[in-house]
């Protein structure tokens, strides 16, 4: 499972091993009875090479955030392995703890509520640095703070805001300059871009691209733009129901999607031309996307699919490489 989704000519960074995370719900006040789980993610494995941009994919609630907070180490998986640059995060002593969280940063989606409102952006920006110096200098850390705000593209003039002074562009520029201030490694963007107006958008886009050439810095890239992802990402991840349901390079996927949620997801895409538009066909899908408390047997899209067979019903379908580094959990996915 672990060469699944790897990337041919890099090394790997960061991989993701039979990922499983499941929130137990409970019943009862005094005897807190275990009665289900929510299985938020479920057997997911990846790998992201460094340098590259991996997109995930999937609507709301598919475990895209929960795998991301797994990887940060903000919450314990049920079960599986991450591996960060060959090492199980699972096994790092305190001090092994503090490099990954060196190495590893996020960029959230609301630019707002990430950001304290009683700092001034020369304190949240320089506050990751003060924290993991071994010996905090005031002058250096300002030097360092001014560098940062000047690679994101904001005046020195703003160090000295409040948050709620800032346009929302201008925050999120704030964000990124605070996940670089350790010269990370790897990067998760958690949907960084969508609470964004369109043309500050391309914007932030266009600096995360700059930054990764710039640093050399690695990307999970949570998103639900799929025309963002295209633009963005080496390779793309879809994702239903905590399954992960196919993952190839990204001009593959767009342009040859093998799994019917994949051509589902892309056959939602607007297009530009309004007669080309109007004369695409649209796959819409029945029903409602099923509990992850109670996940269908079998495949989990089969209840969805106008394609189902009986073997979808009764057996869980594995990611097969279909064509060079093209992944697709379906049997009707031919090569």
């Amino acid at each position: 499972m672990g060469s699944i989704g790897s990337t041919s000519g890099r090394d790997v960074l960061v991989e993701v091993r039979n990922l499983k995370m499941h929130f137990p719900v409970t019943k009862g006040v005094l005897f807190r009875r275990h009665v289900a789980d929510v299985k938020a993610v479920d057997d997911v494995s990846f790998t992201i090479g460094k340098g590259e941009v991996l997109g995930l994919v999937g609507e709301s609630g598919c475990g895209k955030t929960t795998i991301a907070r797994c990887i940060l180490k903000l919450v314990t998986p049920t079960g599986g392995t991450i591996m960060f640059d060959g090492v199980d995060t699972d096994d790092l002593d305190k001090r092994g703890t503090i490099n990954f969280r060196r190495r590893v940063q996020a960029i959230f989606q609301d630019p707002y509520s990430s950001l304290n409102p009683r700092m001034k952006v020369r304190d949240i920006v320089g506050e990751p640095i003060f924290v993991h110096s071994k010996r905090p200098n005031s002058a250096a850390i300002s030097g360092r703070v001014s560098e940062l705000l000047n690679v994101c593209g904001l005046p020195r003039g703003l160090a000295g805001r409040y948050p709620h002074e800032m346009s929302g562009g201008q925050r999120q520029r704030v964000g990124i300059a605070r996940a670089l201030a350790l010269n990370p490694d790897f990067v998760v963007c958690d949907e960084a871009v969508s609470a964004l107006d369109v043309s500050i958008q391309a914007q932030i886009i266009n600096l995360l691209e700059d930054l990764r050439d710039e640093f050399g810095l690695t990307y999970l890239f949570i998103g639900h733009d799929l025309s963002v992802i295209r633009h963005l990402c080496d390779r793309v991840a879809v994702m239903y129901l905590g399954k992960l349901v196919e993952i190839a390079d990204s001009d593959e996927l767009f342009d040859n999607p093998r799994h019917p949620y994949t051509r589902a997801l892309l056959s939602a895409v607007p297009v530009p031309d309004p007669e080309v538009e109007q004369a695409r066909e649209h796959q819409i899908l029945p029903g409602e996307v099923p509990s992850p408390l109670n996940p269908p047997s079998g495949c989990v899209f089969h209840p969805r699919c106008g394609l189902a067979i009986e073997q979808c019903r009764m057996d869980l379908p594995a990611l097969r490489e279909i064509r060079p580094q093209h992944w697709v959990a379906c049997p009707l996915a031919g090569n």
